[in-house]
């Protein structure tokens, strides 16, 4: 019974959902990916793939020539845009291109990275020492300096895989000179903003190519990847390459419950109300809608994060899913020798431990999670009074600020007076003293306008005398140091109840999946290094609505009236005549990416370039929790969509001759044969 429980989960690992997977790159599943698609990937082919990529701290991108040149995305490069840019160029806005090595523009504070080596090094770890942190760590610290010493030149890192079940060392080749080449006007990179940036069809030009140096001179990598101008076709197969952030796919079925029905509804709520006032803000006037658009674009990205896995969560067959897959563990955990029917409860422990969390979360995400979302005033006060480190380059907008706080003690006044999902009131918040008898916008207007951490000075002498902190009339220090108690108390709670539970179940259930299966499962994502496969796959939306594979240039100009988010440039408008608007721009695929991802490089079966990540679909952000291909798709940039750009808008010659593509318009203008790859089906949006 046990080898056939154990069969039977193999098999599930192994061909359980499609697609699956943030493979290391010397764990990769060939056999399964050669059975499935014909496609024998070599170790060559990952070992080029992993030499070509590079990795940023806001992530990812390729080399695409010989001499140092990078592919990546221009949200990437958007703060060195913004830092290279004067009064008379604003490179964000009008974009950037320097035809010739002398014009081209360092990124001060922008390093890349190259994965050149990894070994295995969980050996050096005994059993007793994984699970005693301080020996652990002293071992981390012992491996990566004798790897500094061996290697030098080069920076070592020591990776946990499976929470401790496995250690691998990577070495990576640093490099801190890298200058701006080109990069289109953010109107095209950002094409239809935050509508078009929650779904699928899509039309951003969302790239950016840069240079390393070495030296003073461009590198020579002795890897990258060759471009393609080859044509698109439904159902090929791809391999991406990045560097995804967190996942959490030992999230028990019960976790995810908790999230489906309390956490996330919980952010939506809030984010809402701000999105809304700051709606409110900018329709007063076009300087309004300027200041306030930032916080509200990234308001909405993190609405689109929460409300995609609310969606997914949502469909009843995720977590059903993940209950039937949580007790096939669990029946093959109990029935080995080795764990036995102890190990199986503590899928119980995380049950309980969020059935009786539940109640505190609201009071948890507005006193310690995010407390007053967008007030850099708030942020400010409540480092200072806890000793922590401020960034000095917040700004304060009074009149952003008004309405930022207004709407935290809103919050406030409504967890004091009515509490939770269970009606518990928080005494602790000190309501009267708070809002002294006025309304909370009143109060807001009063804590904003009589503060004077505005001033930097102010901040510094606060910061560095503490009696003169302890006893400040400063409004906001005031309202911090009134919360702090309450803060505290609903931290050490959820401490105690959840950070607890979550550590230690995680790294149960891993290293019993990892006892199970071992290297046919991938760890989860940790920001490191890894690679997915896919195929270029249409679907029918969470709307019905069947959405093809690419989506193409003539998208961009289906929109009514060349209006609003869906304004490409005058030098667009100017060349489309030229353009082959049947020629894809964007595609999505099935491969498994996740964030941080950004920039991936995507190449075909004979290793060349066929695009770059630079998004996925609403459906796809589920993922962070378990991976389905029904509807989740990464959203590519195409390379041949970028060719036809380069040549016919941006007349970027020099950066063509360097691709090796010259003239590409003959190479690129594809006979679709009636494949439903455009927008045209699509109504205007």
């Amino acid at each position: 019974m046990k080898c056939i429980s154990f069969i039977l989960l193999l098999s599930l690992a192994l061909s359980s959902t499609a697609d699956e997977g943030m493979w290391l790159f010397n764990r990769f599943p060939g056999v399964t990916v050669k059975e499935k698609y014909g496609l024998d990937v070599s170790p060559e082919l990952l070992a080029e793939l992993r030499l070509s990529t590079v990795q940023f701290s806001g992530g990812t991108g390729a080399f695409v020539s010989s001499n140092g040149l990078i592919l990546s995305n221009q949200h990437i490069f958007s703060v060195c845009l913004m830092a290279l840019s004067t009064r008379s160029h604003d490179y964000l806005q009008d974009g950037f291109y320097a035809a010739t090595l002398t014009e081209e523009k360092r990124c001060t504070g922008l390093d890349a990275k190259v994965l050149v080596g990894m070994d295995d090094v969980t050996t050096q770890f005994p059993v007793l020492q994984k699970k005693a942190s301080a020996e652990r760590a002293a071992t981390v610290a012992r491996i990566e300096s004798e790897c500094a010493t061996a290697h030098s030149g080069e920076t070592c890192q020591v990776v946990s895989l499976f929470s401790g079940s496995r250690y691998e060392l990577y070495r990576y080749k640093h490099y801190t000179d890298v200058r701006l080449v080109f990069a289109p006007e953010e109107q095209v990179a950002f094409f239809g903003r935050e509508r078009d940036s929650i779904t699928y069809l899509r039309y951003g030009l969302d790239i950016a190519f840069a240079r390393v140096y070495e030296d003073g001179k461009p590198l020579a990598p002795p890897h990258f990847l060759k471009w393609s101008n080859a044509e698109l076709k439904e159902g090929d197969v791809v391999l991406a390459s990045g560097n995804p952030r967190m996942t959490v796919r030992e999230t028990t079925a019960a976790q995810l419950t908790f999230y489906r029905d309390t956490l996330l509804p919980l952010q939506l709520a809030r984010l809402a109300k701000r999105i809304a006032a700051l709606g409110e803000f900018s329709a007063k006037s076009a300087e309004n809608r300027r200041r306030a658009d930032p916080q509200r674009v990234l308001f909405l990205g993190e609405y689109k994060s929460a409300a995609g896995k609310l969606i997914g969560l949502r469909d009843d067959r995720l977590v059903l899913r993940k209950t039937a897959f949580d007790a096939k563990i669990r029946r093959a955990v109990e029935a080995d020798a080795k764990l036995g029917t102890d190990a199986g409860k503590v899928w119980d422990q995380v049950a309980a431990a969020y059935k009786n969390w539940a109640p505190s979360e609201r009071a948890y995400q507005i006193l310690v999670a995010e407390p007053a979302p967008g007030s850099n005033l708030f942020h400010i006060a409540r480092a200072l009074i806890r000793g922590e480190k401020i960034d000095s380059g917040l700004d304060i907008d009074e009149p952003l600020e008004i309405t930022f706080i207004a709407q935290y003690l809103e919050e406030l006044k409504d967890l004091a007076e009515h509490g939770g999902a269970r009606g518990e009131k928080d005494k602790e918040i000190k309501l009267k003293e708070i809002l002294g008898g006025q309304t909370p916008q009143a109060a807001a207007e009063t804590f904003v306008h009589s503060s004077h951490l505005q001033n930097q000075r102010q901040r510094q002498q606060l910061a560095s005398n503490l009696d003169a902190l302890a006893n400040s009339e400063d409004s906001m220090i005031r309202l911090a140091q009134i919360l702090e108690p309450a803060a505290q108390r609903i931290r050490k709670k959820h401490d105690e109840t959840i950070v607890a539970v979550d550590a230690s179940a995680a790294a149960q259930i891993a290293q019993y999946r990892y006892r199970l299966f071992g290297d046919a499962e991938y760890p989860d994502a940790t920001g490191t290094s890894r690679v997915e496969y896919g195929v270029l796959k249409s679907y029918t939306d969470r709307a019905g609505v069947n959405e093809p594979y690419a989506a193409t240039f003539s998208g961009m100009f289906y929109r009514r009236n060349n209006q609003g988010p869906y304004q490409v440039p005058d030098r667009w408008v100017q060349a489309r005549s030229s353009l082959n608007e049947v020629t894809p721009l964007d595609f999505v695929s099935t491969c498994d990416i996740g964030g941080g991802e950004d920039g991936a490089p995507t190449i075909n079966r004979a290793g060349e370039l066929v695009g770059i990540v630079f998004d996925g679909n609403l459906e796809s952000l589920p993922n962070t929790y378990l991976y389905t291909d029904d509807q989740a798709r990464a959203v590519h940039v195409a390379t041949v969509g970028i060719a036809e750009a380069l040549e016919k808008v941006y007349r970027a010659d020099s950066l063509l001759k360097e691709l090796g593509l010259g003239a590409t318009s003959t190479t690129q203008s594809m006979a679709l044969g009636g494949r439903r790859t455009s927008s045209q089906t699509h109504p205007p949006r």
